[in-house]
């Protein structure tokens, strides 16, 4: 096989405690980190050092789920943290380079609100924001907003990608050149360089123009989580990088082929398009030490936790009923999440897995790939993975924040800078300088000039 050229792209996806469903727990976990700034800013400063592309923050718009007593044993339920656009927005003040990226819902927001949002955090942070679009698959989000249940899942991604399209479009209101603001003349804004969306579609209706200058980016970096159809159709006609879940190379393989050969019939190019598989990697001096930091976490977890978390990620049903150490029952299609509950299914069907022992194969990463070994090991595998057209790059994951991010840039980046896979010194000062991503031009067909 001839050698892939290029590095690898990598986000440093910070979850308060760390990625393990047990990491709060730990001695040297911050029990209190989604609360607490100085931590996530030294672990964004430690990131931007290290010269990862990217920061990347989840966020869910409501607690998951009703039931207190798993809700009181875990710190992964979105239970104390940050709003993640004004969290990224007091990291743009305290770092220079790294990309600041956030989830927000479709589900529950309108497209207004989000191109003003992300526009602005662009132009806070000199050019280093990106927008993980998502739908939102709990009914508890649901009820936060009036309503008894959530949008059924195809409902959702044709609502997703209009809202997409109407943020694009509000992103063109203005030319870069737009704002002279010329005292002498009295020119604040040229209105040949304004145009006015006017959007009127199946769920939205939206004038325009938006109060924001255009982004320094053009548009901020369009980022997509979700690998059902739909979400694979969405990623291939409207967004720029792509977080996902495979547990093998030949899965990533396909995704990878399959997502990037649909693009072609949106008019992209497959190269305008960065897949970044998401990874938990537990790393040691040796395997045995490796081991030994993964069965540390291991040892914390809760089985109330481990429960209530498999029957989460398999399409919210409840569990309880059925024997911990007995097989997952048959279960009925979710309308959450359909590619993680795929994924669960699969991954228990395939390895002949009890309910125990799904919760403790998936409490690390919940079904994204789980590395424990060597740096060398996991350089070996991440670079497969890379040099087969698996990925473009990773989602790195660390299971016990700040010590689990910590060994990744300590152990790992030397070995893939001694492979000549990442960088060593920022190439650009904005997030799509460092992916490589072009910048969008503005779309003169949206809207009237007004």
């Amino acid at each position: 096989m001839t050698r892939r050229s290029g590095h690898l792209h990598l986000g440093a996806f910070l979850y308060p405690t760390g990625h393990h469903i047990a990491a709060w727990r730990h001695p040297r976990a911050v029990a209190d980190a989604g609360s607490n700034f100085a931590h996530y800013a030294q672990l964004a400063q430690a990131a931007e050092a290290a010269k990862f592309d990217l920061v990347f923050l989840a966020d869910g718009s409501g607690t998951r789920g009703d039931d207190a007593p798993f809700l009181s044993r875990t710190a992964h339920s979105y239970v104390a943290q940050f709003e993640p656009l004004t969290l990224l927005s007091a990291l743009a003040a305290v770092t220079q380079r790294i990309g600041l990226v956030g989830t927000a819902s479709t589900s529950f927001n309108e497209p207004y609100h989000i191109a003003r949002k992300f526009a602005s955090l662009d132009h806070i942070s000199g050019g280093r924001a990106g927008w993980n679009l998502v739908t939102s698959s709990s009914e508890h989000e649901a009820r936060n907003f009036g309503h008894d249940e959530h949008l059924q899942h195809a409902h959702r991604y044709e609502r997703a990608a209009e809202f997409a399209d109407v943020v694009a479009g509000l992103w063109d209101t203005w030319d870069e050149d737009a704002f002279p603001r010329d005292k002498a003349s009295g020119i604040f804004f040229d209105p040949a360089k304004r145009r006015v969306l006017n959007h009127r579609g199946a769920f939205f209706k939206v004038r325009g123009p938006l109060n924001v200058a255009r982004a320094p980016q053009g548009h901020p970096v369009l980022v997509q989580a979700g690998s059902s159809e739909a979400g694979r159709t969405l990623a291939a006609r409207t967004a720029e990088v792509v977080f996902t879940a495979q547990q093998t190379l030949e899965d990533a393989v396909a995704f990878y082929a399959d997502v990037k050969g649909r693009m072609a019939h949106y008019g992209r190019h497959p190269d305008s398009l960065r897949i970044m598989p998401g990874v938990m990697p537990i790393v040691g001096r040796t395997e045995a030490e490796a081991q030994e930091k993964f069965e540390e976490l291991q040892a914390l977890i809760d089985p109330v936790v481990g429960l209530a978390m498999v029957s989460t990620l398999t399409g919210g049903v409840d569990l309880s009923s059925f024997p911990l150490d007995g097989p997952i029952p048959e279960l009925p299609e979710t309308n959450a999440s359909k590619s993680r509950q795929s994924l669960m299914i699969e991954l228990a069907r395939r390895e002949n897995l009890t309910i125990r022992e799904l919760y403790r194969r998936i409490a690390g990463a919940r079904g994204h790939w789980q590395l424990v070994g060597t740096a060398a090991q996991i350089a070996d595998e991440l670079e497969q993975r890379f040099q087969h057209f698996g990925a473009d790059g990773f989602n790195v994951m660390p299971a016990l924040l700040p010590g689990s991010l910590h060994d990744f840039i300590e152990g790992v980046l030397p070995e893939l800078r001694r492979r000549g896979l990442f960088r060593s010194e920022y190439e650009g000062t904005t997030l799509r300088d460092h992916l490589g991503l072009a910048k969008p031009r503005v779309a003169q067909k949206n809207g009237i000039a007004a």
